[in-house]
């Protein structure tokens, strides 16, 4: 079987690479991405670029299967229709099933919205893919542990309010996706992929505290306050609108979701956060 990953330059996608090829089984691997030169050894180096979608036909052209990783482009409108010219170069190109990697809480949502993009592409999928399955992804742990240590100084975690995530590691994610496309009887399949617990702000917080040996406190605060912050750190108005939406979606209660999916996929339990805590800061 041949089985592209279009995103392969990525953490998740050298992730996802090194899963399949760890399981055997004689599969030829095609790495996509904007960047081919990037790719590890063993494996095929194709280009293909979301935003130039010509380049996609002759990406995908003879995959079986294919893994597609939105990329990190926050522009409003941008990512979803990315993966809309993904599907269908795929779809052109013969390939029998499409792996979509999504996020957790995704529903109609309409542009600017963050999750505007996973809604768009999961209904492109549906309508258009022979076959196709769709993993949703939680929060990542390493996402929330890199914001945990960008405020080690300040030994404050901020948020909107009290709403809990079922953050899941990326190794999870990529031992999923893995168990996904080598799989048989997940066709038409949504799968949530999610850690073994939904933590809360303060419990994050503690967790941080044992991790780094000093005290840590998470406080509740203001939509004003929290783009107030974020603009006076200077980050982008992209990267604080996307900021911003991430932390309502928590409160909202998207991301609150547990499952048996990781184990289920990947033949083994989730990592918990704070094992992926002490594993990153060792």
């Amino acid at each position: 079987m041949k089985i592209g990953i279009n995103g392969a330059s990525g953490k998740l996608g050298a992730a996802i690479i090194e899963e399949l090829s760890s399981r055997g089984g004689g599969h030829q691997i095609v790495a996509i991405s904007r960047s081919p030169e990037k790719a590890g050894s063993g494996v095929e180096a194709r280009k293909g670029d979301y935003d130039q979608p010509e380049t996609l036909q002759d990406a995908y052209a003879g995959l079986d299967r294919l893994v597609l990783i939105p990329s990190a482009d926050l522009r409003p409108g941008v990512r979803g229709a990315q993966l809309k010219s993904a599907i269908d170069g795929a779809v052109k190109s013969g390939v029998e099933h499409i792996v979509l990697l999504s996020a957790a809480g995704t529903r109609e949502a309409a542009i600017p919205a963050l999750g505007e993009s996973y809604w768009t592409a999961e209904q492109h999928l549906i309508r258009s893919a022979p076959h196709w399955t769709i993993l949703r992804m939680n929060y990542f742990a390493q996402s929330m542990i890199d914001e945990v240590m960008m405020s080690q100084s300040q030994g404050m975690l901020a948020g909107l309010g009290e709403g809990r995530v079922a953050y899941v590691s990326r190794n999870d994610v990529a031992a999923a996706t893995a168990g996904a496309v080598l799989g048989e009887g997940h066709a038409g399949a949504i799968y949530n992929l999610t850690g073994p617990d939904a933590l809360t702000g303060h419990d994050v917080a503690a967790v941080a505290s044992e991790a780094l040996g000093k005290a840590i406190v998470f406080a509740s605060i203001t939509e004003e306050q929290l783009r107030g912050g974020l603009g006076q750190a200077g980050l982008p108005d992209l990267v604080v609108n996307a900021i911003m939406d991430i932390k309502k979606t928590f409160v909202e209660g998207h991301f609150d979701v547990l499952t048996h999916d990781v184990e289920r996929l990947s033949g083994r339990a989730p990592i918990s956060f704070r094992n992926v805590f002490a594993a990153t800061k060792s």
